[in-house]
């Protein structure tokens, strides 16, 4: 399938997940995070929930960053360019709903994409090569382009991930790995 028929069929998807099931879902995920090796990581990018669209609750994931000393870094939107704006995400941090509802750091100190070790990725729905589908405005796309090449970047989804996402362009990059529940 394509990637505006994906969109539409796994925000269907995602709405119609139940409170508790997303609660299983999410455990599952989180064990699997919990479990990878973050020795050599020092820097963590993570997205913040937009919980209107049901994504992953990411909160469990900073904490359990943070205290193992990790530095967090969140980003901002910059809806005329679609572009990201990547800042340090401190526990006193304040963060600011934009007019699209997504959460955002306010007064933060500003990062560099060059200093991420890992990113975790949100999208709706991946492919065995580990392509993404995501909202469709190319955001992550451009900042993935821009990180070091020895920054791993991991998709965070709900679901399995299917065969092919049929197109893939020269754009798109493909991640290092999907967690999902298994």
């Amino acid at each position: 399938m394509k990637k505006q028929e994906l969109r539409k069929i796994y925000k269907q998807k995602r709405n119609e997940l139940t409170f508790d099931e997303i609660e299983k879902l999410q455990e599952n995920i989180y064990q699997q995070i919990f479990n990878l090796d973050i020795s050599k990581v020092k820097t963590v990018h993570l997205f913040l929930t937009l919980k209107k669209f049901k994504e992953i609750d990411t909160q469990p994931i900073i904490d359990y960053f943070r205290k193992h000393q990790k530095q967090i870094v969140v980003s901002s939107c910059n809806f005329d360019d679609t572009t990201l704006s990547h800042f340090y995400l401190e526990e006193n941090t304040k963060l600011e709903l934009n007019k699209f509802g997504v959460p955002e750091p306010i007064d933060a100190k500003l990062a560099k994409e060059t200093a991420l070790d890992l990113v975790f990725v949100p999208l709706l729905i991946s492919d065995k090569n580990n392509y993404r589908v995501g909202y469709g405005k190319g955001f992550y796309d451009r900042f993935l382009l821009n990180c070091r090449k020895d920054c791993k970047k991991i998709g965070l989804n709900f679901f399995k991930p299917i065969l092919n996402i049929f197109d893939i362009n020269t754009f798109d990059i493909a991640l290092d790995a999907v967690i999902y529940p298994k």
